[in-house]
């Protein structure tokens, strides 16, 4: 008997190669369904019932998010006048594995006197909305990671993954940038992301707030330092205010592994001199890319001469309300 483990690395397995098996699908109605969209006055009306409805609720809600104005229309409340939001400049975007959905298929011969196009994606090309539809996009699967070959599930993934496919299309063909993405997402974790596309110098932290000690400081200041900034790392800078280095926590949980008393030490003894660096006329967006990229928490900002402008910490940028008093 299989146990849990391999039962659900099987389901996985099912619906990765799902998914997989979409790239040979893609074809010329994938493209003519992201340049009618490109093209559209109105809006995307996404449309399915059951499980094929929630996923039809998450491709509206992604395109919407990127550039695209959708919504969702349950197909049963849409026979009961919710109909009524759809205009001849919308498309319609029906999500059905069978392609036989009744409540959909129901709601065809109404979008066609409207003279809205249609886009289906569907698992059978042979289907009744396969055969009405301007657009047929191929999403189905070998069969469903259900042993009963019964629950949607399998079929939904790729039914997702495809409108995922449509979204990022449409992305590119946009040339959607942060800012634009900001406009979509102005609350939240992703708003913070988005608006690092400003620059470095309007976020980083100055004056006061940069944790700073001189190279002659006993340990001890540098200790005391780093609690009250509370930013795991102090700034070393010589008198003219240049960078000379940088003790970080790191630096002392070493230094406490090699002297038995640290108190005795000064700054100059334990820091890091071969410090990654870049100005302030970096997006923060750059910035960010650049501290994952090198594995880096806290970031020195300073200007050609080396001296000191600012301080970056990665949690700050990823929008951490307690380094958000600060600036």
């Amino acid at each position: 008997m299989k146990t849990i483990i391999q039962q659900a690395k099987e389901v996985l397995e099912i619906e990765a190669q799902g998914i997989l098996n979409l790239l040979d699908k893609v074809g010329e109605d994938f493209v003519r369904a992201v340049e009618f969209i490109l093209n559209l006055r109105g809006r995307v009306i996404v449309t399915g019932i059951g499980k094929s409805g929630i996923v039809a609720r998450k491709v509206a809600a992604t395109l919407s998010s990127t550039g695209t104005p959708a919504l969702f229309l349950h197909p049963a409340e849409a026979m009961h006048g919710d109909l009524g939001m759809v205009t001849s400049q919308d498309m319609v975007l029906a999500i059905s594995n069978s392609g036989e959905t009744r409540e959909l298929n129901i709601l065809i011969s109404s979008l066609k006197k409207m003279g809205t196009k249609l886009i289906a994606f569907t698992g059978n090309l042979n289907s009744t909305l396969a055969k009405n539809s301007d657009m047929v996009i191929d999403v189905g699967v070998e069969r469903e990671a259900c042993p009963l070959g019964l629950a949607p599930t399998a079929s939904t993934t790729a039914a997702l993954a495809m409108g995922d496919a449509l979204a990022v299309a449409l992305i590119n063909k946009r040339r959607l940038k942060a800012q634009d993405f900001l406009r979509y997402h102005p609350g939240g974790e992703l708003g913070v992301k988005a608006s690092l596309e400003v620059k470095v110098k309007e976020v980083m932290l100055k004056g006061k707030s940069i944790p700073t000690v001189s190279e002659a400081s006993k340990l001890n200041q540098a200790i005391k330092i780093m609690d009250e900034k509370n930013l795991g790392a102090t700034l070393v800078i010589t008198r003219d205010g240049a960078l000379a280095g940088m003790v970080t926590d790191g630096d002392l949980r070493r230094a406490l592994k090699r002297h038995k008393n640290i108190y005795k030490l000064r700054v100059c003894d334990v820091m890091e001199v071969n410090l990654k660096t870049i100005d302030e006329d970096y997006s923060a967006f750059r910035a960010l890319e650049f501290m994952e990229r090198h594995g880096i928490t806290v970031l020195p900002i300073v200007d050609k001469s080396k001296r000191v402008k600012g301080i970056l910490h990665l949690n700050y940028l990823l929008g951490r309300e307690d380094f958000r008093s600060h600036v």
